[in-house]
């Protein structure tokens, strides 16, 4: 009899120490879920700061510049005739959207939720060299300065500096915004991408309303 009260009161002592590793177990996974939860969210917050810090940063660049303004002017043609080129390649590529991208500021908002536009932003962007923050630098270089500069065609650039890159790299010195200037100058220059001298005084008056935008 003593036997069998021993081996009920093992199996129940088991049957506790089960439910008690079973509860613990469950414990440790909701801790573990919560860290993971906790982890992912400290994850996109230092993103989002570090992107802010970046933006404030880019913008501290821009308003910093010491260009002349014949040397502003010049990277000012360079920026509007990516931008042109930008959207003109979108809207060939997407036709039928015509009417509803009238300008690059339409192709950057709708891009966000549209996949289609997205795509074809991608694309286009690859086809050039470019990156998203290319982009990012040279709408805020746009934004900035665009209201005060002039456009140069490539032949009245020539006359008054040879050598922009060097301009660029010698001047300024934030990262992202050299590296988009370069780049925009690259594209130009390699004729990659590039509107046709007929077309750009039209696609000019295209881009006016990313102004307003």
């Amino acid at each position: 009899m003593n036997n069998e009260t021993t081996l009920i009161s093992l199996k129940e002592a088991i049957k506790r120490v089960d439910h008690k590793l079973q509860f613990l177990e469950a414990q440790f996974k909701e801790l573990d879920f919560t860290k993971n939860n906790l982890t992912q969210k400290f994850e996109h917050h230092s993103k989002t700061l570090a992107s802010q810090a970046a933006q404030d940063e880019l913008w501290t660049a821009v308003l910093a510049l010491k260009f002349t303004s014949v040397e502003l002017n010049i990277l000012y043609s360079y920026v509007i005739e990516v931008l042109i080129c930008l959207h003109t390649h979108v809207l060939e590529k997407l036709p039928d959207l015509v009417r509803g991208l009238p300008t690059l500021a339409s192709v950057l908002r709708r891009k966000v939720k549209n996949k289609r536009i997205r795509v074809v932003w991608e694309s286009v962007l690859e086809e050039c060299g470019l990156q998203e923050g290319d982009i990012t630098a040279l709408c805020t270089f746009f934004i900035a300065h665009g209201y005060k500069a002039e456009h140069y065609n490539a032949r009245v650039r020539q006359m008054y500096i040879r050598d922009v890159t060097f301009m660029i790299t010698n001047m300024v010195k934030n990262q992202a915004l050299q590296d988009g200037l370069l780049k925009a100058v690259q594209v130009i220059e390699k004729g990659k991408a590039v509107t046709a001298p007929e077309e750009q005084k039209s696609c000019l008056k295209e881009l006016i309303p990313l102004v307003k935008n």
